[in-house]
């Protein structure tokens, strides 16, 4: 199948998703529709508020936003960074109102689309619901990642790995080159999300600049040796790579055409 053509693709979900997944023109004018209509969100103002109900994703078409929860004691848990073309919102319209708020670190723009839109996907566009679900599952990896970094690896290996991590996330929507990316956190965030605290960051980042692995100026992060640092992170991207179409539904998508 030949990749739809570039002049096409001009929303950082639809930049990822040609990438990963074999869409065929007509999906991506689908897809690109399903972004049309957006919406401003103030820093730090929320996208998602805890306990609300909601029947609609948010794709994150321009900013960072983070999903979170708050302590009684007030220390909060970053649970995912939102980049632009992520899903925001999930698992929020599946229970009957919002576990968790997500809010907006930078202005960002988002596009609602409906959970009645995006379930009528699997009856008249299975292979691209499919595709928008892929994203769901690689969100999931993420979470068993982060949840090993808090369990088992040490500060440099949870550093590491995050950071090679968004590195990869980045590329995929054509805002990384091969080793620099725009660092969305600061410090305090990023202890934040990997449960350290803002001295243990401070002296980790330090110790991955002077062993000649990782700087950070003016909030761009330049990794000097993606090599080393992946083996110290134990990082392997697979889990952010090529979506794979599962066998039963690819025959099942290939009878309703046949039909």
């Amino acid at each position: 199948m030949n990749p739809p053509s570039a002049s096409w693709i001009d929303t950082p979900l639809t930049r990822k998703l040609v990438q990963l997944v074999d869409l065929s023109p007509d999906e991506v004018t689908l897809l690109q529709g399903l972004q049309s209509m957006t919406r401003l969100v103030r820093r730090n103002r929320e996208i998602v508020t805890q306990g609300r109900r909601y029947d609609a994703l948010f794709v994150m078409i321009e900013g960072i936003s983070i999903r979170y929860r708050i302590l009684r004691d007030g220390r909060r848990q970053i649970l995912n960074i939102a980049l632009p073309g992520d899903f925001i919102g999930f698992p929020a319209c599946f229970f009957d109102r919002a576990l968790y708020p997500i809010s907006a670190l930078t202005d960002v723009v988002v596009a609602p689309i409906s959970f009645t839109v995006l379930i009528n996907l699997f009856e008249r566009h299975p292979h691209l619901a499919a595709a928008i679900f892929w994203s769901f599952s690689s969100e999931a990896a993420i979470y068993s990642e982060r949840l090993t970094d808090i369990g088992r690896r040490t500060a440099l290996e949870r550093v590491a790995h995050f950071l090679l991590e968004l590195l990869t996330r980045f590329q995929l929507i054509g805002l990384a080159d091969e080793c620099s990316f725009p660092m969305p956190l600061t410090q305090e965030l990023l202890g934040d999300a990997l449960s350290l605290s803002l001295p243990h960051v401070n002296r980790t980042l330090r110790q991955l600049r002077e062993d000649g692995l990782v700087s950070i100026e003016a909030h761009q992060v330049f990794i000097k040796d993606v090599e080393a640092l992946s083996a110290l992170g134990d990082f392997e991207k697979s889990y952010l790579s090529r979506f794979r179409m599962p066998d039963p539904l690819a025959a099942g998508i290939g009878r309703a055409v046949s039909l």
